[in-house]
């Protein structure tokens, strides 16, 4: 099925950049908006960046403000990853474990290990995608690829839950 080879191709070969490909110049929001969706597999233009996002971004804490009005790599790095892990976590754990990873302490070290993770993720779903499906084999297909989603995502919520009542009861000790 030809859509299903277009499909597998694109989970294949299409990647956000690398740290080294991003512009060695700052961004005006606007071009940010436009770098940032290209970086991203998308095949619809609901889940697209906006700049009122990245309003919402800086005032929750999860992007930094732009120096002046130019968006560095910094900015770029947070915004691939943020809009990735939005598709199944909300905006405040996003925060919390983008904190608890460290993508602070160096930006550039986190964003390459981020997106080897997403490498390695979109190889591995590429591989399990077979072009001579039938369409009746899809409904199958995409439905049990919905309930791993939701494993991994119930899994996901509940490390983080207890990620934050760890950090909490080591901040009591700590008093």
């Amino acid at each position: 099925m030809k859509e299903l080879m277009q499909l597998k191709d694109i989970l294949t070969k299409e990647r956000p950049a690398s740290w080294e490909e991003f512009p060695d110049i700052g961004l005006y929001k606007d071009q940010v908006v436009t770098y940032v969706s290209r970086q991203l597999i998308s095949f619809n233009d609901e889940d697209s960046l906006t700049s009122s996002m990245i309003n919402n971004y800086i005032k929750d804490k999860l992007l930094p403000r732009a120096d002046g009005k130019k968006y560095s790599k910094e900015h770029l790095a947070s915004l691939i990853e943020i809009c990735i892990l939005k598709q199944a976590l909300p905006v405040r754990d996003i925060g919390f474990l983008l904190h608890q990873a460290g993508e602070e302490s160096d930006p550039e070290l986190f964003y390459k290990k981020f997106i080897e993770d997403v490498d390695l993720s979109l190889t591995q779903v590429a591989e399990q995608i077979e072009i001579d499906w039938n369409v009746q084999d899809l409904a199958d297909i995409a439905l049990r690829m919905a309930i791993s989603s939701y494993c991994y995502k119930i899994v996901c919520e509940r490390l983080i839950e207890i990620i934050r009542s760890s950090t909490t009861a080591q901040k009591v000790e700590d008093t």
